[in-house]
């Protein structure tokens, strides 16, 4: 409808009496029909935002809260399954290092026992076997637990230290263990625990025809049945009888060195095996050529006899 045209508007009574009839130009008809437009926009609206607010406010039901709460729940349950997981992941990590170190500790333990055996520290100073000695008064103030960040620090300290102590340790080792070679290779001292020299080295009267005759050795006479013993570390590389000494043990000590112990009555060791100083080699005897319980000593050194008086005397090291 333009704004130029007329609008008329009927009235009908209630009892069909008589319209009326009301006759409106188009400029006041076009602005009633756009209020009246207007008028059920803005109420509609309003039943809408009435019907908005009454949803927003009306209470959710226990079905819904249930609901909520369970996906609630689940949330968080996945989030602790996640950090129980990191946790684990730490916690097995920290297992796995701590591992390595208990491993590293009983290698300076077993280097420290061998320092205590090789007698380069004291046995009553340093028990490799017990733990340190710590202790002090108790504070005051409360404690906390250890973080897993400050144990983590915690520990590669500790693996740097361990580090350096190994290095110092193998070192010394290293020294340790040529000395001890050094000192077990070192011919000195005599082949017996008890006992007297009886018959020196070099030109003697035979005991048997009385003739001058070379001893290539010393006799030292002793108790029947007591040890004979290795002046030097080596390997047995001699045992059993042989004309004229009768039950012999030959020991090679390396570099040209020989050692020969005669007469024995029983032999203790076996070709092949490794000896040490001290070790006892045979029991005192009087087999072979001899007059009583004795043990001929020789030296040897590339195949040519020593005086065994030189190293007998000699100083220990």
């Amino acid at each position: 409808m333009k704004p130029e045209d007329n609008m008329n508007i009927i009235f009908v009574g209630k009892r069909h009496e008589a319209s009326r009839v009301l006759s409106l130009n188009g400029t006041v008809a076009f602005v009633l029909a756009v209020f009246v437009a207007a008028l059920l926009i803005a109420t509609a609206w309003g039943g809408y935002s009435i019907a908005v607010s009454q949803v927003e406010a009306r209470e959710p039901s226990e079905s819904e809260l249930v609901a909520e709460w369970k996906r609630k729940l689940d949330e968080q349950k996945e989030e602790l399954a996640v950090l129980q997981q990191n946790v684990q992941y730490q916690v097995d990590a920290l297992t796995l290092r701590l591992g390595e170190i208990q491993g590293r500790l009983l290698r300076l333990d077993a280097l420290g026992q061998r320092f205590v055996e090789s007698g380069l520290v004291a046995s009553d100073e340093f028990d490799f076997n017990e733990p340190a000695a710590v202790g002090g008064p108790e504070d005051s103030l409360s404690a906390d637990s250890f973080a897993a960040p400050d144990l983590t620090r915690m520990i590669d300290e500790l693996e740097r230290k361990m580090q350096d102590r190994e290095q110092q340790l193998r070192l010394l080792d290293q020294v340790s263990s040529r000395q001890k070679l050094e000192d077990e290779l070192y011919l000195e001292g005599r082949p017996i625990t008890w006992g007297w020299l009886s018959s020196p080295y070099g030109y003697r009267s035979d005991p048997f025809t009385g003739k001058r005759t070379w001893h290539g050795g010393v006799d030292l006479a002793g108790k029947e049945g007591s040890d004979i013993i290795s002046v030097a570390g080596g390997v047995v590389s001699y045992a059993d009888e042989r004309h004229g000494y009768g039950n012999l043990v030959e020991v090679d000590h390396g570099d040209g060195l020989v050692t020969r112990y005669a007469h024995c009555k029983t032999i203790k060791v076996s070709v092949g095996d490794v000896i040490q100083k001290g070790q006892v080699l045979a029991l005192m005897g009087s087999t072979g050529r001899s007059t009583g319980p004795h043990v001929h000593f020789e030296v040897i050194r590339n195949g040519k006899s020593e005086n065994p008086e030189t190293y007998i005397k000699r100083a220990s090291r």
